[in-house]
Formats: structure tokens, sequence, C-alpha cells
């Protein structure tokens, strides 16, 4: 994890302002001149109600639309400008429904082999090799879900957990600049879920990816990653990280939400989870 007195900025969000169907009586405005620093190697778990821009923030970042104002750089170079396929290389992302992010007709081997050949020409060559297939088991071995002996097996075949486990280990294969985890244990049941977040907690860690992890559950926000953030209206209005973090219960959280957005927070799901 990043120290704060030695931290390098990884992500730079200035002033970001995304308005969807302006102008109209359905205007929404999803960021609101929303500005956030991610430093390299920071876990930031985010959390927020709906609507409060949580998944908007992702789809800034990746570029599936373009924002209205303000500024994204990641590692210095300025990405706003680009479109989603070239941002892509830059990126692992792993979504709440466990059949996207992978080829579910294709075997595990095929699409770990897709997963590291992100970004390049493939030509007619892309086929996986002797060596690939026994780093692939190696690293299959490491969940503890026994896929390493099922390398051939179709994706679709996978339960939801171990297809989640499976895009986690693809999307961290090429160690991207940032991993994005968009609810990702959220159609998972409670013990197929912590199974999950162990499996993430070990790739961020040994991979040390600057990591963005969007939840609806307020325990594990705040026992995951080092660096909180909660989202209302389109804004960052907590951020807590460090011993600060490590110390906070889910009633501190919420009296902090009250007092910042001056309203108390309506999420059940995310009380409840």
């Amino acid at each position: 994890m990043s120290e704060a007195n030695n931290a390098r900025p990884m992500l730079v969000l200035d002033n970001i302002v995304k308005i969807f169907n302006a102008g109209t009586v359905n205007e929404k405005i999803a960021l609101n001149g929303l500005s956030l620093t991610i430093n390299d190697g920071d876990f930031i778990t985010v959390i927020g109600g709906n609507g409060a821009g949580k998944s908007t923030l992702m789809n800034a970042i990746t570029g599936v639309f373009k924002v209205d104002s303000g500024s994204i750089v990641l590692d210095g170079e300025d990405i706003g400008h680009l479109p989603e396929y070239k941002r892509a290389k830059y990126f692992g992302r792993v979504f709440q429904d466990p059949m996207m992010g992978t080829a579910a007709g294709m075997q595990i081997d095929e699409n770990m082999a897709l997963a590291l050949r992100k970004g390049q020409f493939r030509g007619l060559k892309w086929g996986v090799s002797r060596e690939e297939r026994e780093d692939y088991k190696a690293r299959l071995a490491e969940l503890g879900l026994g896929l390493e002996d099922r390398l051939t097996s179709k994706v679709g075949l996978l339960s939801g957990g171990q297809r989640q486990a499976v895009t986690l280990l693809m999307a961290s294969l090429k160690r991207p600049k940032m991993l994005l985890l968009d609810e990702h244990t959220a159609a998972l049941d409670p013990k197929t879920a912590a199974k999950v977040l162990e499996i993430t907690d070990r790739i961020v860690g040994e991979n040390n990816v600057t990591t963005l992890m969007i939840t609806h559950n307020m325990k594990d926000a705040i026992e995951h990653g080092n660096r909180l953030i909660m989202m209302h209206e389109g804004r960052v209005i907590i951020d807590v990280s460090g011993e600060a973090k490590k110390n906070l219960t889910v009633e501190e959280l919420l009296s902090m939400f009250a007092k910042a957005s001056g309203g108390e927070f309506t999420s059940d799901r995310a009380m409840l989870s």
C-alpha cells in the first residue's frame, strides 16, 4: 500500500462533470465537479447510495462515455480525450455480473490467453503454448478452487464465484495501471463473496496494483483496502484512510455521512448487508 509521505499520483480526476439528458426534464447530474487523487498502490473502496455516481465514476475513467468537463490524468498522461478502446490497455475491470468479462463458450486457458494478449495484435497464431498452460495452472492453483485441473472447461460452466475468481486473475495478468472492481461480489452469496474478496486482497497485495472497488456493503468497505471514499450526489464527501479507516465502525460511517451530506443515508441494501 502507498504511504502518504512518498505517494505518487496514479490517477488524478479534476473537477469532473457528467450530465445525462442535459436541458431536458430528465436531466441528471451524475458527476458534479468531482475531484479525486488516487495514489500508486492505493486500494480504495467506494460506497454510496443509489445514484451517488459510483458506476458513472468508473465509466468516466474507462471512457465508456466522455465527461462534459474536467480532466482525467493517468500516470502522468491525459487520457480524457482517448476513446474507450484505447484506454482498455491501462485497466483491468471486473463487473457485478459474473457473465461479463469472459467468453462463456471458450475454455479457461483460452480466456486467460486472450487476457494475456490484451492490446496486442493477435494475427492468426494466438493458441495456448505448453509453457503458458503451466503458468495458468500455477496461478489457478493459488485460488484454492480446484480450477487448475479444469483448464479445458468452458468458462460458462463455472459457478458465479469461480467465474469471478477467474475474471479477477485475468484482469491482473498483465498488471494493469489500475484494477477496477464494480460491485464484483454483489451477485454472489455471502460465503462465496467472502472467498472472492479474500482472493481480491491477495491479488491486489501480491501485484501492488492500484485498485478502486465499488461495494454496496459498508462492512466490506471498511474491512478491505487502505482507503475509503463515500460518494453523494456526484461528489466525494468522505475520504478516510490509514488508522482512521481501520478503526471505523458502520455506525461512525453513517454519522460521518449525515454530517457531511446534511441528511440520512437511505440505502437499506448497504446498511443491512
